[in-house]
């Protein structure tokens, strides 16, 4: 199953400049140093964004849960990287429960995802 309603999702700028390209950032800053290495950067985040829409387009979701506020998503796969490398990476969606418009939570690299 793909993303649900993955042509509504969004990917708040603020959830990839402020957080998964932040280097400063106390639980961010490993997965800054993971997705900089691969070309991505804070001055043209959207790339990181696209890379990760194209990610749920592109992979199927391996996991759902089911909470009370909605429901969890979770798509592993290759990435598309400015630098043509592609690491294997966990990106993690929410649909709230009154929403039909998922957003990105986070994404990590998969254990071993050095390229």
């Amino acid at each position: 199953m793909k993303l649900p309603h993955l042509d509504n999702a969004y990917v708040p700028e603020e959830k990839i400049t402020l957080y998964l390209l932040n280097l400063q950032h106390p639980k961010g800053r490993g997965k800054a140093k993971f997705f900089t290495q691969f070309g991505f950067s804070v001055a043209q985040w959207k790339q990181l964004a696209d890379a990760l829409m194209n990610h749920a387009q592109s992979h199927e979701v391996v996991k759902t849960e089911q909470t009370k506020f909605g429901i969890r998503y979770v798509i592993e796969g290759e990435l598309q990287t400015p630098i043509e490398r592609k690491p294997q990476v966990r990106v993690v969606w929410f649909s709230p429960t009154d929403s039909t418009q998922p957003h990105l939570v986070t994404a990590y690299p998969l254990e071993g995802s050095d390229d």
